[in-house]
């Protein structure tokens, strides 16, 4: 079998384009020669440490340059990544710590408010046989330019990345993710937004304000990128002002975003008053993941700033590309498209077996992007992958042209005295009121029925609504068994670090 490593499409571009601009940050620049020999050099200095082919070693960084540089030593050093969430609390990084058996931990020092390094410290205390490395403090000791040091070889069925579910069931469990996986979805990320550019010449810029150590960013934004010679634009913490400064003082072409930046930019340029799409001039595509995509945001965010946006879909475990809308093919709002290169998608019912186009049922997956397994974890790798197809727990159709929708999470579903009832379809209705900025719905415990459903709203500026009107509107526009009869009104939803609302908080 021959031998392949994730950090390749890393070196394909230093081969090729050594003197491009690999990285952009701030008044920070690294080409791609830069960021391949500094990535060698920390290898080097992860192997004298005594890491070797097939450890395991987390790193915990923002969207700063420290995060590809550890990424791709990690890589050549011949050991898997372990992305730590930054937001995450000592004790939750020890979990994923032990449960993982990392040999180590890069973790970027921090500033006071987000303290990384101290965390990252304390957790690897409590996990037991952690080293602790902290950029940059240890990076002078560390980084080595060794000439006898080769990175070892890796063969396309090794664990090169271990993504951690949200744990939203129960704890994390670590997806074992390879790097023919890998490679495979970030190449085919590439493929299918580079016709965007119209055989424009290279090099492309795309801003990456998700968060890295998520599987949307790393795929379809670094590693896609990095193949393809990109230059990558770091943004380590999202704000609307400041992305749309970026957009125009960066020249970006593409942006990957989930849902809530697309609508908290829409409101920006809903309260600034001014026509803010000159700012995003130079955008050739945009793409949403990691939540289903508003029809009302998706239609005005378009209309509003001049550009197409394709809405994809994918997990954690399936590295992460699954279908998405795509430039060929006449974009269906509303669905998040076909399945992508290799990867075969079926709607089953509670007995496995394929539904009729159109029907609702199970998402189940397979293809060369699909997890090996969860680490550690046979029983539930085994539930998974029944019968060869990956399990995704999510509800959706599909429509007789192949295009895929997501319906809602299989354990978001509201059964209400009987009925099923899907908190996304909920939630576009919502979204259709005028009074309605933001809406998030979730089933509550009820005595008569098993569960009630209830709408948590954030309003538009200026408006009055209250529970009773629009319960009496919801009422008039959604069947009996759907409309909420509980609302909640909000300043703001929470929010996970990669911009997805929390239900399990609003629970």
């Amino acid at each position: 079998m021959a031998t392949l490593n994730l950090s390749s499409v890393l070196e394909h571009s230093a081969r090729l384009t050594p003197e491009r601009i690999a990285i952009t940050f701030g008044a920070q620049q690294m080409t791609y020669a830069e960021l391949n020999a500094t990535a060698t050099r920390l290898a080097a200095g992860l192997h004298a440490t005594g890491i070797r082919a097939g450890d395991h070693v987390a790193l915990s960084c923002p969207n700063v340059p420290f995060f590809p540089i550890a990424y791709f030593g990690i890589l050549k050093a011949g050991a898997a990544v372990v992305p730590i969430n930054v937001l995450l609390k000592p004790r939750e990084i020890a979990y994923h710590l032990k449960d993982s058996d990392a040999k180590a931990i890069l973790a970027f020092e921090g500033v006071p408010e987000l303290p990384i390094g101290e965390t990252c410290t304390a957790a690897a205390a409590d996990a037991g046989d952690v080293r602790v490395i902290l950029m940059p403090r240890d990076l002078p000791w560390l980084m080595r330019d060794d000439a006898s040091f080769h990175p070892p070889r890796r063969e396309p069925g090794d664990t090169a990345v271990i993504l951690y579910t949200s744990g939203t069931t129960g704890h994390p469990k670590g997806a074992e993710l390879t790097h023919a996986n890998m490679v495979g979805n970030a190449i085919t990320s590439h493929d299918m937004f580079l016709p965007a550019f119209d055989g424009e010449p290279g090099p492309h810029s795309t801003l990456i304000t998700l968060p890295l150590f998520h599987s949307t960013a790393q795929t379809t934004q670094m590693n896609a990128g990095f193949y393809g010679g990109f230059r990558l634009v770091l943004y380590p913490r999202f704000d609307a002002a400041g992305v749309l400064d970026a957009f125009a003082r960066e020249r970006i072409g593409l942006w990957v975003a989930v849902p809530t930046m697309y609508w908290t930019l829409l409101q920006h340029a809903k309260a600034s008053g001014k026509d803010l799409s000159a700012d995003a001039a130079s955008l050739k595509l945009c793409a949403s993941g990691g939540a289903p995509m508003p029809l009302a945001v998706l239609r005005e965010f378009e209309r509003v700033f001049s550009v197409r946006i394709l809405e994809g879909y994918g997990l954690s475990e399936t590295a992460p590309v699954v279908a998405f809308n795509q430039l060929q093919r006449p974009t269906k709002p509303g669905t998040v498209g076909l399945p992508v290169f290799g990867v075969e998608v079926q709607c089953v019912d509670e007995h496995d077996c394929a539904v009729a186009a159109g029907e609702r049922g199970e998402v189940v997956v397979r293809g060369p992007n699909v997890m090996k397994g969860y680490y550690n974890n046979p029983d539930a790798t085994a539930d998974a992958k029944r019968g060869g197809w990956f399990r995704t727990g999510d509800i959706g159709q599909v429509d007789e042209d192949g295009y895929l929708s997501i319906v809602d999470r299989k354990k978001d579903m509201i059964l209400r005295g009987g009925f099923n009832v899907y908190p996304r379809e909920i939630e576009e209705m919502l979204l259709t009121h005028p009074a309605v900025s933001l809406a998030a719905v979730v089933g509550v415990a009820d005595e008569r029925l098993g569960e009630e459903v209830k709408a948590f709203i954030v309003r538009k500026p200026g408006h009055g609504l209250d529970a009773d009107e629009l319960i009496a509107w919801a009422r008039r526009e959604m069947a009996g068994f759907k409309y909420p009869r509980h609302i909640e009104f909000r300043d703001a939803l929470p929010m996970s670090a990669t911009g997805k609302v929390l239900k399990r908080e609003l629970r």
